[in-house]
């Protein structure tokens, strides 16, 4: 079977990791890169690919199978619009666009065109999610109870993370909230169930910041279940995801850690840490109790690089094998919970998410 030849729009950080995940499968290869900066010239130049300056231009000269939009937010929507219109089927990376009201837009299009567009919710493709997933809804856990996650790392001044041409990260409309929090609104979605409600507090007390640099969160879930989260960019912890997973080892392989988890979903037969997936349970009905010990065991599983899963499942909704895992309306809801986090954040009260 042919590669399908695929795009990427954006060649900053995430732009050049979804062009060594589709450079590497076996599935896809590399058409093109759409940006019009001097410096994505020379990294085009030195990979042996064309280069566009707009998507009009590479679809009119270069038309591809298949495009990954890695550019700024705030251009999300219009971008995915024009694939749309042009046909091309496309990854939108997270935050599916940079207002709900801009994503219901692009949802109304993406729907009435049955456009093959996937959201950038690389998460959805981890082998420890799915696992989970699958621990959870098997009913081992019992009734769901809730669920505390953490994403704690310090972001630092001293690498430029702030400054420079990334001084928009001081600024609202940035911020962990967004940045991050809805990579975890995601997975939480996954593993518990639709977010109802929102509560939270943020402070910028450490960095001064316009934007926040901590935010504590209540969360209400569908079925019941409660959650607390704790997010920081400033804390001197690796309590998140890109530390204890171990799946991006380009980045974080030199502070990755074994011992720590950041999600603790609890039911009332059992609880699970993930990512270590250490599982804690009771075996039979008359064991159900504080002063019996739980049995404890440990789920081995392949870790794999879900950028990469994330591009096979791509060519596989392209050739119309797959439905998309992350739709444009899955991103959207994760967006929704996302500003109703903000809302709370703002106006000190609970903050109703719509669903839809």
């Amino acid at each position: 079977m042919d590669k399908l030849r695929l795009a990427v729009a954006g060649a900053g950080l995430i732009g050049k990791r979804h062009i060594e995940m589709i450079r590497n499968s076996d599935k896809s290869g590399l058409s093109a890169i759409v940006d019009p900066s001097p410096q994505a010239a020379a990294y085009a130049s030195e990979l042996g690919v064309p280069i566009y300056p707009s998507l009009a231009e590479c679809f009119a000269k270069d038309k591809p199978d298949g495009i990954v939009l890695a550019t700024p937010n705030t251009m999300h929507v219009d971008q995915a619009l024009e694939c749309i219109a042009a046909g091309v089927p496309a990854i939108v990376e997270k935050p599916v666009a940079h207002t709900v009201e801009a994503g219901v837009k692009l949802l109304r299009a993406a729907e009435a065109a049955k456009a093959k567009m996937l959201v950038g919710h690389h998460r959805r493709y981890s082998s420890v999610i799915a696992e989970a997933v699958e621990v959870i809804r098997s009913g081992a856990l019992g009734k769901l109870v809730g669920v505390m996650g953490t994403t704690l790392f310090y972001k630092a001044e001293s690498e430029g993370y702030f400054d420079g041409p990334f001084t928009w990260r001081r600024e609202l409309g940035a911020g962990p909230i967004l940045l991050n929090m809805i990579h975890e609104v995601g997975t939480l979605r996954a593993l518990v169930g639709e977010i109802v409600e929102v509560q939270a507090f943020a402070s910028n007390a450490i960095r001064g910041f316009p934007v926040e640099d901590t935010a504590a969160i209540n969360l209400r879930f569908d079925n019941g279940a409660l959650g607390t989260f704790l997010l920081s960019d400033t804390a001197a912890s690796d309590r998140s995801w890109e530390h204890t997973s171990n799946e991006d080892k380009f980045r974080y392989h030199l502070a990755h850690t074994d011992e720590d988890d950041c999600y603790l979903v609890c039911g009332t037969w059992g609880s699970l840490a993930i990512p270590t997936m250490r599982l804690q349970r009771f075996l039979k009905d008359e064991d159900r109790s504080w002063h019996k010990a739980l049995d404890k065991s440990e789920i081995k599983l392949e870790v794999i690089d879900p950028l990469a899963a994330q591009v096979a499942h791509f060519c596989d909704v392209i050739r119309g094998e797959a439905e998309p895992w992350v739709s444009v309306r899955d991103g959207l809801q994760n967006l929704r919970v996302v500003e109703a986090i903000h809302q709370a954040t703002r106006t000190g009260q609970v903050v109703r998410v719509e669903i839809g």
